[in-house]
């Protein structure tokens, strides 16, 4: 990875993209500090430490701590996210939007685009209103009157516009993905404090330290922890490098004067093929009941919120049946065995021991059934795993360990790839040799 951004650093092109991408980067995490005012954070702060293994803790983890501090950016891409998954499910559903997204080519994706920036402050609106009224129930505000709560309302929906714009320049003039990339900025800003607690639980155990909410984290636990992350990043490393190859082969013809084809080659197919969305995505569904649940007053400690609280039975359920349906869902977007197969006879070209056709597409949507399920399935163990362990230990902390380490691990190994691909695309030759 260093390799690679210090040979993309010598290409002024790719300088500058890297340059805009640490710039915004930069403007994301300074709205992260800035406190929105009428709001008493340190109530604030105490209140979602106490509340760490509940759907607000993760929420707080997702926006790097911003959330937990009612930060100008506090809602962080999540309105963005949920817009997107809104409008993808509507536009297979809708045949106006789909033919929208298929036909009109890029003209149409930018509507589509512009649709979901609108349904984007929607959410956020409906979420800064929910944020306002957690706030005004728990007696955080220094202030209840009706300007406090306009201004803390808009504030929290502009930041949540500002932020999906800052994914978008990230998009379009920085290296990756806008939406990983600051995803990923929130949660590794978090790793400082994550070192500190496992510190600080080391302190505790050695000092006899008693309390409800002392952490206490024997020496070996800690280094059983830190083993356990790191054979979970070489997994996530393992299985997002992984992929099955189809082996193809072109038939010999002769144009003009020449003999062509004859040779043979592969179709890479992806054993995690849709990346980090499915459990992003799933995630975020998971979640708006106890969103919602913890968003309303009488709601707060209700049997609703347990049940859908981020280590409840039902969560964990739900949590996993996501996970598979939209990892089926982006497969099929991605990959369309159909068009390859056509691809492939109009080319010339053959899977061995399948005829072109009806035959070459029932055998690639076999594969890429099998392997979606197997990528589907690794997705739900290592999003799943932690929550489970912290049930069983009672380290709640765990509960978004997983999640966190293969949004980090598949955010980096992607910018990785975008950066290579452009790399190559421009003939770098210390990267060629």
């Amino acid at each position: 990875m260093l390799e690679t951004i210090r040979n993309a650093w010598k290409i002024p092109e790719l300088r500058k993209k890297l340059l805009m991408t640490a710039f915004i980067v930069l403007i994301f995490r300074l709205g992260n500090n800035i406190p929105v005012p009428y709001v008493d954070t340190e109530l604030l702060s105490a209140y979602f430490t106490s509340a760490s293994a509940t759907i607000l803790g993760m929420m707080n983890v997702m926006s790097g701590g911003a959330f937990g501090r009612a930060t100008m950016l506090a809602l962080g891409i999540q309105p963005y996210i949920n817009s997107s998954i809104i409008i993808q499910l509507l536009t297979i559903a809708i045949p106006a939007l789909e033919r929208m997204a298929k036909d009109e080519g890029e003209e149409g994706r930018k509507k589509i685009a512009a649709i979901t920036r609108y349904a984007t402050v929607a959410i956020g609106l409906l979420q800064a209103f929910g944020y306002y009224m957690l706030c005004r129930s728990q007696g955080f505000l220094s202030d209840n009157g009706v300007w406090p709560a306009i201004v803390i309302i808009l504030v929290f929906t502009a930041g949540s516009a500002f932020t999906m714009w800052l994914g978008e320049q990230i998009t379009e003039f920085g290296i990756g993905n806008g939406i990983s990339i600051i995803l990923f900025a929130g949660i590794v800003s978090r790793i400082p404090n994550a070192v500190y607690y496992i510190y600080m639980g080391i302190r505790n155990w050695a000092t006899g330290a008693t309390g409800d909410n002392v952490l206490r984290i024997h020496p070996v636990g800690a280094v059983g922890i830190l083993v356990g992350m790191l054979a979970l990043v070489v997994f996530v490393v393992f299985i997002t490098l992984a992929e099955r190859r189809i082996r193809v082969q072109y038939a010999k013809r002769v144009v003009g004067r020449k003999m062509m084809g004859g040779n043979s080659t592969n179709i890479p197919m992806k054993v995690n093929m849709s990346g980090v969305l499915p459990i992003i995505f799933a995630q975020t569904i998971a979640s708006i009941p106890a969103t919602i649940a913890a968003f309303v007053p009488r709601w707060q400690n209700s049997a609703f919120m347990r049940a859908f609280d981020t280590t409840s039975v039902l969560y964990c359920i739900v949590y996993f049946l996501l996970i598979i349906g939209f990892s089926y869902f982006y497969a099929t977007i991605q990959f369309n065995p159909v068009e390859v197969a056509n691809n492939l006879k109009k080319q010339g070209g053959f899977i061995p021991g399948y005829r072109p056709g009806r035959p070459t597409v029932e055998f690639l949507s076999k594969v890429l059934s099998k392997i979606t399920m197997f990528g589907a399935l690794y997705l739900s163990i290592i999003a799943i795993l932690p929550i489970v362990t912290g049930a069983i230990i009672g380290a709640s902390y765990l509960a978004i360990g997983g999640t966190s380490v293969l949004i980090v691990v598949s955010v980096a190994l992607e910018t990785q790839k975008a950066l290579e691909a452009q790399m190559m695309m421009r003939h770098y030759k210390g990267f060629l040799e």
